[in-house]
């Protein structure tokens, strides 16, 4: 396809499907940023489709996919039951896609997007826009997910580890913790006022502070989305997410007009989550080098006094209990049609 070919739904145009409809309350425009999925990304927009509370629009935007993509795409789209559109065109990366999805996504009083290798459970859009329509202070409503394989197994819940906040998010982002992309629907004015920064490499964790800055984040416990963990993540590399949520703290401090010492603790605690995150998986030597530079950003001596055991448990033990953990995600997978 070229930059200008799109594939549409039914007769009428493009511009007229993205026009505003005067953004009707619980109405949502959702976004799917597609890139070399051609496996997943069926898949991905058939859990889209089966939504109990349908989008106002589906925009699936291919950043210049190498693959199969974009035929794939077109032959779902075939049967979206909602309005929809294709654009396929050269590489711009993600944040620059996001953009683009929502300057052109224009529907929904909300927003969100799924990238094209994981999945919403059918009461994804009900559960999310419910409760921003409660929480009107809230940018965003978001949740705990699945971590799947590329058999769409599950092999870890955020429920097991993720200290999630409700309300004021700050600190919980601020060290190092912050939502799943997939578990995520945006109150579209909020979102509105940033954007993605094009310039960053890990898009969302500093939209997320600047957000957490002036609004709540509003929790739903409930688990309604996977997360896609396979072999072309970026999320596999964790010495690459460290260096990418510590840059975009100096970012978003300076910005915020933040004290040096303020910034030097939150630089901790994320050193200090991510030798949490290291020792889970078993990389016991970079978790201790991390949590001895950065043993200030430990959030109570509890944490520490469990680092410290985990660190110095025997590897068996750990492996056992991590078999263990994997086991009990698995049992959350009840088949294949739950996705």
């Amino acid at each position: 396809m070229t930059d200008s070919e799109h594939v549409e739904d039914g007769a009428a145009g493009a511009a007229a499907r993205r026009a505003p409809v005067g953004a009707c309350e619980g109405s949502v425009s959702v976004v799917v940023p597609s890139f070399n999925h051609a496996r997943f990304v069926e898949r991905t927009l058939r859990s889209v489709f089966a939504q109990t509370h349908a989008p106002a629009e589906l925009l699936v935007i291919d950043d210049g996919s190498h693959d199969d993509s974009a035929r794939v795409i077109a032959r779902a789209l075939a049967s979206c039951p909602f309005p929809c559109e294709l654009i396929a065109r050269e590489n711009r990366g993600l944040a620059a896609t996001l953009n683009e999805g929502l300057a052109r996504a224009a529907r929904g009083k909300y927003f969100a997007y799924l990238g094209s290798d994981d999945l919403w459970l059918p009461d994804f859009l009900r559960a999310r826009v419910g409760l921003l329509g409660r929480r009107p202070a809230a940018a965003l409503a978001y949740g705990h997910c699945h971590w799947i394989d590329a058999e769409d197994r599950v092999n870890e819940r955020t429920e097991d580890w993720a200290a999630y906040a409700d309300g004021d998010a700050r600190a919980m982002l601020w060290r190092g913790v912050a939502p799943h992309s997939p578990t995520v629907v945006y109150r579209r004015d909020a979102l509105a006022r940033y954007g993605w920064n094009e310039g960053a490499r890990l898009e969302d964790y500093e939209l997320y502070l600047l957000l957490a800055a002036d609004s709540e984040f509003a929790f739903d416990p409930r688990t309604l989305s996977a997360w896609r963990v396979h072999g072309g993540n970026t999320s596999r590399d964790l010495s690459f997410m460290m260096g990418e949520w510590l840059a975009a703290q100096r970012r978003v401090a300076a910005r915020l007009g933040m004290p040096e010492e303020e910034l030097a603790r939150a630089q901790a605690s994320v050193g200090w989550s991510c030798a949490e995150n290291f020792a889970r998986r078993g990389e016991r030597a970079r978790a201790a080098e991390l949590m001895y530079h950065n043993w200030r950003g430990a959030p109570s001596l509890a944490s520490a006094a469990k680092m410290l055991l985990r660190l110095a448990a025997p590897r068996a033990l750990v492996e056992r209990r991590g078999r263990r953990r994997r086991h009990d995600a698995a049992r959350a997978h009840v088949s294949s049609e739950k996705f």
